[in-house]
């Protein structure tokens, strides 16, 4: 079972569907939502350096466990419902204090501003 944090690998296929490319994401469902269901929700992570709205840079110093090769861009505005099974695997997880980032940034991004 995957825990809120939680940093997997999913395949992602190309726009011709002739192949997929591994891309990691963040769990961001709760464990109860991921024990009662087939599937977890995530954002997406990637290691473009561009600056956009709603995302966060982290490294390995921001992981509870694992290893970043490089700083990555956490996309809070890419969510995604993905099947559990669809999940080739863990390979880290971030630290609480990243976790709240990201939550506080999903927190901005749903809520009306005046």
């Amino acid at each position: 079972m995957y825990k809120p944090g939680d940093i997997v690998l999913i395949p992602v296929p190309f726009t011709d569907l002739s192949s997929h490319r591994r891309r990691p994401v963040i769990v961001i469902s709760n464990e109860a939502y991921n024990q009662k269901t087939t599937d977890i929700v995530v954002v997406a992570m990637t290691s473009n350096p561009i600056e956009v709205d709603y995302s966060i840079t982290i490294t390995s110093s921001d992981l509870e466990q694992g290893q970043l090769n490089r700083p990555s861009k956490v996309r809070v505005d890419k969510i995604y419902t993905l099947s559990q099974s669809i999940v080739v695997k863990k390979f880290g997880q971030v630290n609480a204090k990243t976790l709240d980032k990201i939550g506080k940034l999903l927190h901005n991004l749903t809520t009306t501003s005046l």
